[in-house]
């Protein structure tokens, strides 16, 4: 850092075209982005609104834009992202906007609902609990995207998202690929058929960003070339 402050530029509103506003916010020592949204927040204006919880890289919330970039702000250090002395905070895209930094979750959320993102069990609990093959290759393709944390990084910045609200996006068919290789769901078809509509993987046009920028180092563009090759292989047995 070269100063003892920062210009902070702050996207504020609720519309895609938001204000801009810049704060003077003193420079310390492992600064994380997170921690400059807060000291505007506390010590310069009050009615600023932002989301964060854990602070620590598990919940996923404090997502925003950092000099154009989707960022988990409390594990971003400000010093490994200021333009001179300068950065720019604004609300992740692809999303609508509340207020400030706050983004509406609902949109993102409903697109896992569209992929079937959600566990078809056949099993009672009075059935035994089904084994898992943790060596499997289905497995393994399972477990590569369990960690997902709903963050919506993958969803900001990416840009079939940006140019077709009807793409079911990154996160959800990663979800849904996941369920796919899980041998306790049930519901093959039902993820198979919801993937290949008309907002389905087969809209992804492979840039790669959501695997570039997701802070678990989670691999969706991969997830989705399967959903590709599983959809196709579906159509192809049902014409036979």
């Amino acid at each position: 850092m070269t100063s003892k402050f920062l210009k902070v530029t702050i996207e504020r509103g609720a519309d895609a075209k938001n204000a801009q506003q810049v704060f003077d916010v003193p420079a310390h020592e492992s600064q994380t982005v997170l921690d400059v949204v807060s000291w505007v927040q506390q010590f310069a204006d009050p009615t600023l609104s932002y989301r964060f919880a854990c602070r620590v890289g598990m919940c996923g919330s404090c997502a925003m834009m950092v000099n154009g970039v989707p960022r988990w702000t409390c594990r971003t250090h400000i010093s490994k992202v200021l333009d001179g002395n300068s950065v720019t905070i604004g609300p992740l895209r692809n999303l609508p906007i509340i207020k400030d930094l706050v983004v509406d979750m609902d949109p993102f959320f409903d697109k896992w609902v569209a992929a079937e993102g959600m566990h078809h069990g056949g099993l009672t609990r009075d059935d035994p609990v089904a084994l898992v093959d943790e060596t499997s290759a289905a497995r393994i393709e399972a477990n590569a995207g369990i960690e997902c944390i709903n963050c919506s990084v993958c969803h900001a910045a990416c840009d079939t998202v940006a140019g077709n609200p009807e793409y079911l996006g990154p996160a959800a068919l990663q979800r849904a690929w996941t369920l796919l290789n899980d041998a306790r769901d049930e519901g093959r078809e039902a993820v198979l058929d919801a993937v290949s509509g008309k907002g389905g993987c087969h809209n992804c046009h492979s840039m790669g960003s959501c695997t570039a920028y997701c802070p678990s180092g989670l691999d969706p563009m991969s997830a989705i070339a399967g959903l590709k090759r599983e959809t196709t292989k579906s159509f192809l047995e049902r014409v036979r």
